[in-house]
């Protein structure tokens, strides 16, 4: 039977890295963004750009990805070292740094580091502009949409071995282990967790924010056990990560329901 600890791990910590540097930052994220929230509806249109974003992937040459990637990361990282630092020159040096080390001295550590640092800068952004109802909307719409890319059309396969091929930091690679094979794990699953986390804590409290990793993690875990023992080439992460979160939810209801009954 194969098991690894590694992936898993790697969830857990990001998850928690994302929910205390939103914890640090916050309000200074909601002076940057001007305070604007994004209506329930809205979520559509993101779920609905994502899924263009990936057919394109798909299906436009390598040269364009690299392209497309490294002006979008180089804006992100930009404003993730602007809300840290607070200095334009360190912001703008962040970006430059990224593409020299890309284009003359990048590696698998390289590519794992700035995977993670673009993993929380886009949860710590988009945190602080979601609503409880645009979760409502959003996470169901996200999950389907994952469904039909990976097990459907097959284009989230395809569109991940390009990003691997070009090896842009699109998603976190690690050795497994105990069993000794390569996992890898998409940015955007990251990210979902890490809303997921912060919005649970913003909710119903700092407490069950992390709980949520937690079961989050332990869901995930098990469905990642489950594809290497089956040797599902490509799993769709955001069903046991949506589905760890929504077994916390449920049994926050529950405990809830019974501390009414008792007073």
């Amino acid at each position: 039977m194969r098991l690894d600890i590694v992936l898993p791990s790697v969830l857990f910590m990001v998850s928690v890295a994302s929910l205390l540097l939103y914890e640090r930052y916050e309000k200074r994220i909601l002076i940057l963004f001007g305070g604007q929230r994004l209506r329930a509806r809205e979520a559509v249109l993101m779920v609905l750009a994502m899924g263009l974003m990936i057919t394109i992937i798909a299906f436009i040459p390598q040269q364009a990805i690299m392209v497309l990637f490294l002006f979008s990361y180089s804006v992100i990282l930009y404003l993730f070292v602007y809300l840290a630092a607070s200095k334009w020159y360190l912001a703008v040096s962040a970006p430059a740094l990224f593409i020299v080390l890309y284009i003359f001295y990048w590696n698998a550590y390289l590519s794992n580091f700035f995977a993670i640092v673009f993993a929380i800068s886009i949860t710590l952004y988009l945190a602080t502009a979601l609503t409880w109802k645009y979760i409502a909307v959003f996470v169901p719409l996200l999950t389907l949409l994952d469904l039909v890319q990976v097990w459907g059309t097959g284009l989230m396969g395809k569109a991940a071995e390009k990003l691997i091929t070009l090896h842009l930091p699109a998603m976190i690679t690690v050795t497994a282990f105990p069993s000794d094979m390569n996992a890898a794990l998409g940015l955007g699953d990251i990210f979902l967790a890490g809303i997921l986390a912060i919005q649970s804590t913003q909710k119903h409290g700092r407490k069950f924010g992390y709980l949520s990793i937690v079961a989050i993690t332990a869901f995930f875990s098990l469905f990642w056990i489950i594809q290497i023992n089956l040797q599902i080439r490509y799993l769709p992460a955001t069903v046991p990560i949506t589905g760890g979160w929504l077994i916390a939810m449920i049994i926050k209801r529950i405990k809830n329901k019974e501390l009414k009954k008792r007073r």
